[in-house]
Order: C-alpha cells, then structure tokens, then sequence
C-alpha cells in the first residue's frame, strides 16, 4: 500500500516499481535500435537499388554510345577521300584525242594517285618495303618461290602486291616473290 492507503499492483505482485521501469527501459532502448538499424538498412537498400538502376543505364548508354561511335567512326575516312572520288569522277568524264592530252591525263592521274595516298598516310597508313628484306611469314605472303643461285636463300625478288600497316598494326601482308636455293637432285 502506498502513503494514500490504496494498494499499487506491483507491490501486491512483490515487484518494485523502480526496478520495474528499469527493465522497461533496455526493452524500449532495443527495441529503438531495431527501429533505428532496420530505417538505416531500408536506406541502403534503396541506395543500393538506385546506384544498381544507374550503373545500368550508364552501361546501356555506353553500349549506344560505342556503337554510334562504330557506326560513324569511319566518317573522317570518307570525308578525306571524298575529293579524291571527285577527281577520278573528272577523270573518267574527261575525253582523249590526242597524244598531248594523254599525257595531260597520266600527269592528272598521278596527281589523284598522290592525294589519294597523302590523305591515307595522313590517317595512319604506313606502306612497307619489302624489296631486297629477308622474307619474314607475319608481314609477307609468298605468292611463288623463284629458285635462284643469284641471290641471298629466303630474299625477296619482287613485291607484286604492297604491304601496309596501319598505325603501327600489320593492315595487309605484303604479296611477295621470294627467292630459294635449288634442290640437289
């Protein structure tokens, strides 16, 4: 009984209302972690969610974006060449009657030929020289073996085809004639 003379539960029950509270309160504290970690773990989730959702649609606009850049890589190339198209076209219009105009149209080829190769060149094409190197499988393709004792064994005697490398990669293997001893018979 309390001081009004009214009986308290607790103390019927032999438990002290102090002690009582006490044991309340871990209860509530934990009860204000779960509360607390499972608002935190709800908020990662949905970071993650959304980091996972941009990390997709980044890699979906790299993919669009790589093919674009496929598809239209080539652009400059054609541009470069686009004046050489231009003048072949000219050439091929232009009429020949006459000894000077022949060689008027040989020079006007050359010219085309020289631009043409320039605008290559200026892209990255590097031709490669073969003649007189010894013949080596990953940039020669021989096309005939020529048996000779006039020249150095595995030389190459003609080039009938030029090799290219582009920008330091092998392009095109050279077409090449090489030379090779003749077999004792």
């Amino acid at each position: 009984m309390n001081a009004d003379g009214v009986s308290n539960e607790m103390e019927t029950a032999g438990q002290d209302p102090v002690a009582s509270e006490e044991s309340r309160s871990p209860l509530a504290a934990l009860t204000a972690e779960r509360d607390q970690l499972a608002t935190e773990k709800a908020e990662l989730l949905d970071r993650l969610l959304r980091s996972q959702a941009e990390f997709q649609n980044f890699r979906r606009r790299m993919e669009k974006e790589k093919v674009e850049f496929l598809d239209y890589a080539s652009t400059e190339a054609v541009r470069t060449l686009l004046p050489v198209l231009d003048d072949f076209e000219r050439a091929l219009r232009a009429e020949v009657p006459d000894q000077d105009s022949v060689r008027d149209y040989v020079k006007g080829m050359q010219l085309i030929y020289q631009r043409l190769y320039d605008g290559l060149k200026k892209m990255g094409l590097e031709p490669m020289d073969s003649m007189g190197q010894r013949f080596d499988p990953h940039i020669h393709h021989a096309v005939a073996m020529v048996e000779t004792t006039e020249e150095p064994d595995h030389v190459i005697l003609e080039e009938l085809q030029r090799g290219y490398n582009f920008k330091g990669r092998l392009l095109r293997p050279a077409m090449v004639k090489v030379a090779v001893r003749p077999q004792s018979t």
